[in-house]
């Protein structure tokens, strides 16, 4: 197994991709959480777009869709003959704002599709919509909106597997990810998954994950600390050490908490689950919007945890005193008292 825990200054490409995404991004979406609100922080670019769109299920009045980017031709397999997973996404806003085709996300959807991986972007309800605060005495609200939307990805994940010959995906090589409220919701997924709550009960027994992608998540637990019954699927979490937002460390009252990456790796650690975790000194909720500028990272991740099925644990500082610390709201004061 392979383990590396360093706590280093990072000026390489990563870092200075992520200091010219903090100079142009802006925040797109603002929302609210457990005692807190939060936003993504992305940048526009016109890209190509999807190579198909389906209607996957429908809830209520909300037919919710998928576009599909294919891989690029003849890329799809490494040159040692693995296959490169389907990785599905969530989009930040909140759970009150957001869309699966926004084209903030074009340039990441695009370079990764062009490596040889497929991006499924789903729609998924947005349980806050119209909310205007959610509180630790609103708890109700949040754990529904998070539960909404882990649903309607069972029901995106049960789409791919029943087509998964017309859609050319192995069911086994499925790597979620998300941003911000997406990222809550894959973790949260996740985590119903291995703990074969009632939630994951629709997905098909022994059906796990081959790997998560978490830009700023966190997960929502009424039983205390977070405690996976069974071993998690390969986890990269990002997440800015000041993320006022989606909390960097955790959020508790009595059994209740709301737990972010920077607690939850902790846990990873203590139990020895597969794990790569970026802490971002000083970074705020930006780090949200990292997919376009952190795909070195998340390739590795991909390539070594998942693809190879390798134990390589990675926990690394990454920090840079010279980097522009970004703009817009950034903690529940500045959101709250505008």
């Amino acid at each position: 197994m392979q383990r590396y825990i360093a706590i280093v200054p990072i000026y390489g490409t990563t870092l200075n991709k992520l200091k010219i995404m903090r100079k142009n991004f802006i925040f797109w979406t603002i929302a609210t959480t457990i005692a807190l609100c939060f936003g993504s922080l992305i940048k526009s670019s016109a890209q190509e777009g999807p190579d198909a769109t389906y209607m996957y299920t429908q809830r209520d009045t909300c037919s919710l869709y998928m576009d599909v980017y294919e891989p690029a031709e003849g890329k799809i397999m490494t040159a040692e003959g693995l296959e490169k997973p389907t990785i599905v996404f969530m989009f930040g806003g909140g759970f009150i704002t957001g869309e699966r085709n926004n084209k903030a996300y074009s340039k990441w959807f695009n370079e990764m599709k062009n490596d040889g991986y497929r991006i499924v972007s789903i729609d998924y309800r947005l349980g806050l919509k119209g909310s205007k605060k959610v509180g630790v005495a609103q708890v109700n609200v949040l754990d529904k909106a998070i539960h909404m939307a882990v649903e309607d990805l069972f029901s995106a994940t049960n789409f791919m597997i029943e087509n998964a010959e017309s859609l050319g995906i192995n069911p086994d090589n499925i790597v979620i990810s998300g941003s911000s409220a997406g990222a809550i919701t894959v973790m949260q997924a996740e985590y119903e998954v291995s703990n074969r709550t009632s939630w994951a009960a629709v997905l098909p027994e022994g059906f796990n994950y081959a790997g998560v992608m978490s830009f700023s998540g966190a997960i929502l637990s009424r039983e205390g600390k977070v405690n996976y019954k069974n071993r998690p699927c390969p986890t990269l979490m990002l997440h800015g050490t000041s993320d006022e937002l989606v909390p960097y460390k955790q959020i508790a009252f009595f059994n209740l908490g709301f737990f972010g990456g920077g607690k939850l790796v902790k846990r990873f650690e203590k139990f020895g689950y597969n794990y790569n975790m970026y802490h971002f000194i000083d970074y705020g909720h930006e780090v949200a919007g990292s997919m376009e500028t952190t795909t070195d990272l998340q390739k590795k991740f991909l390539e070594c945890n998942v693809m190879r099925k390798k134990e390589r644990i990675i926990e690394a500082w990454i920090s840079d005193p010279d980097v522009w610390k970004g703009y817009g709201p950034q903690s529940r004061k500045e959101l709250y008292h505008k």
